[in-house]
């Protein structure tokens, strides 16, 4: 209504419209400054990606939660020592935070997040998962011999998980993908010696 009146007073019109056009230049930019800007994270979801970081969000997923499900099976279990079962509390208090994480990832870049959709560890040959006699026998085992399978299956998936990170890094695109990756290859390095060191290697 303003910039209406502006027009039809007497001032002269091409100066109503220079004013009516200030206003319109001025009412955009405070349309744009009053927007609510993107977080950081939704950025780093809509970046740029490519089919290396949806295979390892997709791989690295499932993986995640089968070291989780070894972690629970030996923290279940009576006796075990107390610097085991501490190992096993930070494996599950770092990895179910980058399950949600990485599984966020996935809408957003247009795959699908159902578990099914993740190929399972049944896809995790070379990632080195833990086979379904593996996890038999650890949930069966007592006392030490539970703790040697604990150990050195996780040794062995650590490694797996290592691999994987490392082809993201020389494959993958998204930023945020990356540093989950190297996060993943400098903590679980450290925690493979732990564990051999558990295991008097």
């Amino acid at each position: 209504m303003t910039r209406l009146k502006l027009l039809g007073a007497g001032g002269g019109l091409v100066a109503a419209l220079v004013v009516a056009g200030c206003g319109m230049s001025s009412s955009s930019h405070d349309s744009r400054s009053m927007a609510t800007p993107m977080s950081p994270t939704a950025t780093s979801l809509t970046a740029s990606h490519n089919g290396g970081d949806v295979m390892f969000a997709s791989m690295m997923i499932p993986h995640h939660r089968q070291a989780i499900e070894m972690a629970d099976r030996i923290l279940a279990k009576d006796g075990t020592a107390p610097k085991v079962t501490d190992l096993a509390t930070r494996i599950k208090a770092a990895q179910v935070p980058e399950i949600t994480q990485m599984s966020s990832w996935l809408p957003a870049w247009g795959a699908n997040p159902s578990p099914s959709s993740t190929g399972g560890m049944g896809g995790m040959g070379h990632g080195g998962g833990m086979s379904q006699a593996e996890m038999d026998a650890l949930e069966e085992a007592t006392g030490a011999k539970a703790t040697e399978l604990f150990l050195t299956g996780m040794v062995k998936h650590h490694q797996g998980a290592v691999t994987m990170a490392q082809t993201e890094l020389d494959q993958g695109q998204n930023a945020e993908a990356k540093a989950v990756a190297q996060n993943i290859i400098t903590s679980q390095k450290a925690e493979i010696a732990e564990m051999n060191q558990l295991l008097g290697k």
